[in-house]
């Protein structure tokens, strides 16, 4: 009797958890805090080099998402040869956009020097 208790209770948990987080936490995180040695503020500083404004800098990372190569890539020959070209993303472009949105937030310099 009390192991379907353990179970629904986990469940409950684990919904719960995955509820809680948003677009970027559910579908950009859980790859990059793992698998890359880069992080996700180096990999924006990358982008921010090639794309030093907002519009572009979003524009340029929804295009790579949605069709990703390595010419749209802003990584170094080096990243890319050892970790490859991502997969397309499953994301709606609603989605995407807010991702990227909170993405841009999350790392801007410029919204933290007030």
């Amino acid at each position: 009797m009390k192991k379907p208790i353990k179970i629904v209770i986990y469940i409950i948990l684990t919904s719960t958890l995955l509820l809680s987080q948003n677009i970027y936490e559910k579908n950009c995180l859980f790859c990059h805090n793992d698998h890359f040695p880069t992080s996700l503020e180096r990999m924006f500083m990358s982008y921010i080099k090639v794309y030093s404004g907002e519009i572009t800098f979003k524009a340029s990372l929804k295009g790579y998402l949605q069709n990703p190569t390595k010419e749209l890539s802003a990584m170094s020959d080096l990243f890319i040869d050892r970790f490859g070209i991502k997969e397309k993303t499953t994301l709606s472009e609603k989605e995407l956009e807010e991702a990227i949105n909170i993405y841009w937030d999350l790392y801007n310099v410029r919204n933290k020097l007030k």
